[in-house]
């Protein structure tokens, strides 16, 4: 593993914009329609249990990373293949946000660009920033989480003085009742962004600071939660749901409508800028972890040898998933919905609880080895 350590800022703000990450442009989480609000909030919550799963994990083995946890938990060859799949999982994942910064581009900004040369600068710009190492990653994360509070800040103000919120919009609370409520937070808003934070598994190695672990974690899916659910929601109130739910990238829409005295236009382009951040991120965290995972498995020396072919995997990966946006967003639609879970929940949850039988069957063991010497 490379020898790195990241702080609590730096592991804040990478797990922060991780979150962020292409949510926050999306229509995330509409099938709830206008409870969309309540739905992420809820697959928060489900997020917050899953912490603890993971976080189980990390105190029983501080120093291993998750490809460390399959091997020690389920054997060295199943072990060995789950991690392999937790690799591919993560390469695919990656691939996917590679392609969803390079459609919002083409839709917005570059319209006569080539999707391949996009995904290409975008792809060296992260192999350059991870050959660096997972620190300059986290430095680099402490800057750019305060360029996206800017804008954060003044987006949301010019929205709101806009005059194009209608509060109506947003009412009536539970219209439809609980079922697509549900539907949406199993298995959307739960698995995406919150139980992808699994891939913080790997990283959690690094971490100069074990001991806050706990609050770093919480504090950044609390903190995600609320502003994915608050922005959501201002699409919808600008908007309307029928409009977010056609639209590609709703919040490219609503900050399209600010007209400020026929002056203050055109300010999509902080939508762009705040999605290349996110996704800059949320991508070289995922590569990162993939590369960390194949230095474990096939025992290298280190990440470096493997960034640039793993890069190119990368790029016609996420050209050849699909051949336009609508199939690559069902592509996305359909791991999400029967495969995400096996990654974020249920291989999580078995090794919690073979390493809580195992545990329990060394303590009675220690506990009859005791009890035999204190009679001899």
């Amino acid at each position: 593993m490379e020898k790195a350590k990241i702080n609590v800022i730096e592991l804040f703000a990478m797990m922060f914009l991780f979150n962020m990450g292409t949510t926050l442009v999306e229509s995330y989480g509409i099938s709830a329609q206008k409870d969309v609000w309540l739905a992420i909030l809820l697959g928060m919550c489900m997020g917050i249990v899953s912490f603890f799963i993971y976080y189980f994990l990390f105190r029983q083995y501080p120093d291993l990373s998750l490809t460390g946890y399959t091997r020690k938990i389920f054997g060295k060859y199943l072990g060995w293949i789950i991690g392999l799949l937790y690799i591919l999982y993560f390469l695919n994942t990656a691939a996917d946000n590679i392609r969803d910064l390079g459609e919002l581009l083409l839709s917005s900004t570059l319209t006569k660009t080539p999707l391949l040369a996009i995904n290409i600068l975008f792809v060296l710009a992260i192999c350059y920033v991870l050959y660096l190492g997972i620190e300059v990653l986290g430095r680099t994360a402490e800057v750019f989480i305060v360029i996206l509070f800017l804008f954060g800040v003044a987006g949301n103000f010019l929205v709101l003085i806009s005059g194009n919120v209608d509060l109506q919009n947003l009412q009536p609370f539970l219209e439809n009742g609980w079922k697509p409520i549900l539907t949406t937070v199993f298995p959307g808003t739960s698995n995406t962004p919150f139980g992808q934070m699994v891939v913080f598994m790997i990283l959690l190695p690094y971490f100069n600071r074990p001991e806050l672990v706990k609050k770093v974690w919480l504090s950044t899916l609390i903190s995600s939660g609320i502003i994915l659910s608050h922005t959501i929601s201002l699409d919808i109130l600008v908007l309307g749901v029928a409009e977010v739910e056609r639209s590609t990238f709703p919040l490219l829409s609503t900050m399209g409508k600010v007209n400020l005295m026929e002056f203050l236009q055109r300010l999509d382009a902080i939508v762009v800028f705040t999605m290349l951040i996110t996704v800059f991120f949320k991508t070289s965290i995922f590569f990162y972890g993939s590369l960390i995972g194949i230095v474990d498995l096939f025992k290298l020396k280190n990440h470096q040898q493997i960034i640039l072919p793993l890069g190119c995997i990368l790029i016609f990966w996420s050209m050849f998933r699909a051949s336009n946006y609508s199939e690559h967003v069902e592509n996305s639609q359909y791991i999400t919905r029967y495969f995400s879970v096996y990654f974020h929940v249920i291989i999580p949850l078995l090794m919690l609880i073979i390493s809580l039988i195992r545990n329990y069957f060394k303590k009675a063991k220690d506990k009859k080895i005791k009890s035999e010497s204190s009679t001899t």
